[in-house]
């Protein structure tokens, strides 16, 4: 088939990354986590004590980084930022309390977006996030919407992070989840929302590599395929 972009937007802790790499190495795209940007930019506004509702250091702070994404020697994904890798590091609590309110930002939005659309250009790819079927590329061949309930999201979520040696409750990641939820799908900016013509997936209920084997079903199986 020829190349095509495909485009995963969902809730947190649905399964969107993980089923996004999966995907993208089965098919050999290019895969670009749109989620652990934000988290990279959240981290370099922390560790550098820039405020949020400083419209010029925010902008100054945007033009002082970069963000790549490299593949480790076992195959996974790691985030660069300003060429060092930051993949731990993101994925702490403390980010999580904070993406949701730095991806609202317009400035960051539009820088990050400019930079997704520049990655997409020879399609041959798979970005998970939560405007990527909306605004990133709303003209890609493959839309999806993943869902889950809140609480099984929050056990895979705890998984991961007891996987990596981080500390944290099922209580303090629910309640988490529900106040990302919240802002996600209230900000002005790219609110989540399911695309046009985005086909929903519930991974509730979902082996792991049961919903990997859907997309690729959906993706090889499009109408204008045949």
């Amino acid at each position: 088939m020829q190349p095509i972009i495909i485009a995963i937007d969902g809730y947190s802790g649905c399964g969107k990354s993980s089923t996004a790499k999966a995907v993208a190495k089965r098919l050999g795209y290019i895969y670009v986590d749109s989620g652990a940007m934000y988290r990279a930019v959240t981290l370099y506004f922390l560790n550098n004590g820039i405020q949020f509702t400083d419209t010029v250091a925010v902008e100054k702070a945007l033009g002082n980084l970069s963000i790549a994404f490299a593949i480790r020697p076992d195959g996974s994904s790691e985030t660069l930022l300003n060429g060092k890798s930051v993949e731990d590091q993101i994925r702490d609590m403390r980010i999580s309390e904070k993406v949701s309110q730095v991806s609202a930002l317009p400035a960051v939005r539009q820088a990050m977006v400019a930079k997704q659309q520049e990655m997409g250009k020879q399609r041959g790819i798979v970005m998970d996030g939560r405007d990527i079927g909306t605004v990133v590329f709303p003209d890609a061949e493959l839309k999806l919407f993943l869902t889950a309930d809140l609480r099984i999201r929050a056990e895979r979520r705890l998984a991961e992070l007891k996987a990596k040696g981080t500390q944290a409750s099922l209580e303090e990641i629910m309640e988490n989840l529900k106040e990302r939820d919240q802002a996600d799908s209230s900000r002005a900016n790219s609110p989540l929302r399911k695309a046009d013509g985005a086909i929903e997936i519930d991974t509730s209920g979902l082996a792991f590599d049961d919903q990997v084997q859907k997309v690729i079903f959906l993706a090889k199986n499009r109408p204008s395929e045949g």
